[in-house]
């Protein structure tokens, strides 16, 4: 048996197809219009709110052992974890207008890692974190990104201050902390590691250098 299919009626079923794929696509595209706002640029950067889209570079950097070491304690995160966080931040940033942003290379686009707020502990306003793969550290990137970030924390959100919190050890972090007018206000053990915490309020003004 052979089945017959007129040619045109390959054409109408290409064309219908061509149809719903950018139907989907336009979709996709005005579901997160409502980032664009959100968007910010520095000298260097481009900071992109980031959704589940990202999921794989996401996770990539959330199981990087330099990531991985700093920010989770050595904790293997599974992907569906990284799923979940990112599910909760499309939701953070149409709700609140914060969450995570990507970290972009303003010259040649090289994705670099995120950065943005997140809450950690019991607290009223989430914590300032940020996590660059280590090809990307030492060239003032996390304070750069920082500082717009808080910028934008206390210029579009009201927030009435901005905290951080990081082992002890990690002096790099301590080092942009300081850069950023950031005031060391505690020192607590957690899990049996010395914790520092800093805060920032509003009225507060970033250090130039």
């Amino acid at each position: 048996v052979r089945l017959f299919i007129d040619p045109e009626s390959v054409d109408i079923i290409k064309l219908n197809c061509v149809n719903l794929f950018q139907d989907k696509t336009n979709s996709k595209i005005k579901a997160y219009k409502y980032l664009e706002p959100m968007n910010i640029q520095t000298k260097r950067l481009r900071l992109v709110p980031m959704t589940v889209k990202d999921l794989d570079i996401f996770h990539r950097t959330n199981t990087n052992s330099f990531v991985k070491h700093f920010l989770w304690d050595n904790e293997e995160i599974s992907k569906s974890l990284s799923k979940d966080i990112l599910i909760e931040i499309e939701a953070r940033f149409k709700e609140e207008k914060w969450g995570l942003w990507k970290l972009i290379n303003a010259e040649n686009e090289d994705y670099m890692g995120y950065i943005g707020f997140w809450f950690f502990f019991e607290e009223k306003l989430p914590q300032l974190l940020y996590a660059l793969l280590p090809q990307h550290t030492g060239n003032g990137y996390a304070t750069e990104a920082s500082r717009e970030i808080i910028n934008y924390a206390f210029n579009e959100l009201s927030f009435d201050y901005i905290t951080a919190s990081m082992d002890a050890p990690n002096q790099a972090s301590v080092n942009v902390c300081n850069r950023l007018n950031m005031r060391l206000i505690d020192e607590k053990e957690i899990e049996g590691k010395p914790t520092l915490f800093f805060k920032r309020e509003n009225n507060d003004k970033a250090s130039s250098v």
